[in-house]
This record gives C-alpha cells, structure tokens and sequence, in this order.
C-alpha cells in the first residue's frame, strides 16, 4: 500500500510540476505577434489606386469565362457539338466534360493566331515597359475585332449602332466593343444553328426510315429510337464523322 501511496503522489507532483515547466519554457521562447493592418496603405494616394486596380483586376476575372464564350470561336464550337450529341440520340454520350475540353483545344487552335499577334503587339510590349496598361489593353482590344468583325454579319452589327444611336464606324479600330461583341455572338449563333441543321437532316432520314418500317411491319410499341440509334452510330463511323464535323468547324473560320 505504500508503494502505491507514494507512486500516486509522483504522479500527482509530475502533473503539477509539468505545466510550470511548459510555461517557463514559452516564457524563454515566446511567440512571435503577427500585426495585420487593412487599411492602412489606403491612407496614401498610391495605395488608394492600387486597391482599385485589385478591384477591376478581380473584376475582369470574374467576367473571364465570358470573354472567353462571346469573344471566341468557343461559342459556334460548343453548340455544333452539342448538335451532333442530339442528333445522334446519345443522351450523354460524350460527357459534356469532353465536349467542353474538345470545344476548348479547338478554341486555341483557331484563336492562335489572334493570340499571337495579341502577345507580340500588347503583352510582351507592357511587360517590357514600352506600353502603359491602358495602352496594352487598346492594343489587344484591336486584334480582337478583327477576329470579331470578320465574322460578324454586318445587319447584327447595324442593329446594335442604330439602337445605341452610335455614329458608322469608319474602321475596324473605331467599332465600340458594346456594339461589336453581341452582334458577333448572334452571328455566332445563327452560324451554329444552321451548321446543326444541315447535321440533322441525315439522321432524321434514318428516323423516318425506321419509324415508316417498324410501323409496316406491325410493331407499334417498339420503340423506333432504340432500332435507328446504333444505325445512326454505324452511319457516322462509316462517314469518319468527328472528322468532318471538325473539318467543316476549322474552315468555317477560314472562309
């Protein structure tokens, strides 16, 4: 019984010694404070104007997908993949994961060349110092309209400068983008669309063919989607459609 009395009281004096030891030791080596100061560069004109370049920079980005929709050949790509899809009845198949990551790529390699002449004439320019930031963003602004205003019907875009009442621009440099870049998105569309009905008109033969056989031979509850799908399927293997399909979307950009 003693040995267990005097074992209790050594555990006793370690749980009440060990803290006092902890604490002497943060005392000897305290942590260091940490002080955050908000707004404290905001006091001084050039913090104030950094805060807002943080400002519009975040605000750019947050409008970066759009940009990339509207301003891009990513809009008449997507939705003449997206017809294909429907077309073919495949429900999901393929994923709009890969729809998206193909409609993507393609994006790049048609906008390449417009890329480019962006980074030689405004990015590489401003991050050498030859061009302020309002200088660099006229300049690429500039190579977008082109690529915009080639492919833009010139009706779309009287619409919007009639409606803003905005004098006729003499040059491709002096089209405001408010007026350029959604009539460019509904020449997009109007391109997309009739590209998705000239995709439609095989596989409705096909439809129409099964539909008027199965009907013939008396089976009027079996379903005419599930015989023409893999007729379909084998029709646009046989074709190499994919290859079509994105041949005719590269030359589109090229006429």
């Amino acid at each position: 019984m003693n040995n267990k009395k005097q074992l209790l009281l050594m555990l006793l004096a370690l749980a009440v010694l060990l803290p006092l030891a902890g604490g002497q030791a943060y005392a000897a080596d305290p942590i260091p404070g940490i002080d955050i100061d908000i707004g404290g560069a905001a006091n001084t004109p050039q913090g104030g104007s950094n805060t807002v370049m943080i400002l519009l920079l975040i605000s750019v980005l947050s409008i970066a997908p759009a940009i990339l929709v509207l301003m891009t050949s990513f809009t008449r790509i997507i939705i003449v993949l997206s017809f294909v899809r429907t077309s073919l009845g495949t429900q999901a198949m393929p994923p709009n994961q890969v729809l998206i990551g193909l409609a993507l790529f393609l994006t790049f390699f048609i906008m390449a060349p417009t890329f480019g002449e962006v980074n030689q004439t405004a990015l590489q320019p401003y991050m050498r110092g030859e061009l302020s930031q309002t200088q660099a963003l006229n300049t690429a602004a500039v190579s977008m309209k082109r690529f915009m205003f080639k492919h833009t019907r010139e009706k779309d875009l009287k619409l919007f400068l009639d409606y803003s009442k905005a004098a006729p621009p003499t040059g491709v440099e002096d089209t405001p983008l408010t007026a350029l870049v959604p009539a460019y998105a509904i020449s997009e569309l109007k391109t997309a669309f009739q590209m998705g009905f000239m995709i439609f008109i095989p596989f409705l033969v096909i439809d129409m063919v099964i539909a008027s056989t199965l009907m013939a031979m008396g089976m009027m509850m079996l379903p005419p989607v599930m015989i023409s799908l893999p007729f379909k399927i084998l029709l646009f293997i046989l074709v190499d459609g994919w290859y079509l399909i994105v041949r005719s979307l590269l030359l589109s950009y090229n006429a």
